[in-house]
């Protein structure tokens, strides 16, 4: 498993859901957390309050990705930022 970078807590309730075809987006955003690790961010998971993984495997990026972040690029005690997230459901 790979080095966990910075942990974000998440808006109660997270996400809304609508559009055709649905899509989660994720609610409260921006979100901002100091990183707690240094890397290139490659990947998310949405965990539950107590600790289960609910979504893994989210693509990280600066545009077209599953979770946008203002920079790839995290060096332990900056400030991480979310700016957005949402999750398409294809049929």
């Amino acid at each position: 498993m790979a080095q966990v970078l910075a942990t974000l807590t998440l808006s109660d309730p997270s996400f809304s859901v609508g559009g055709t075809p649905a899509a989660l987006t994720m609610l409260g955003t921006p979100k901002s957390a100091n990183a707690s690790g240094t890397g290139t961010a490659a990947a998310a998971r949405i965990k539950d309050g107590g600790g289960v993984n609910i979504v893994t495997g989210l693509t990280v990026g600066t545009s077209a990705a599953d979770i946008i972040l203002n920079s790839t690029s995290i060096t332990t005690g900056q400030q991480a930022s979310l700016s957005s997230g949402t999750i398409t459901h294809a049929p």
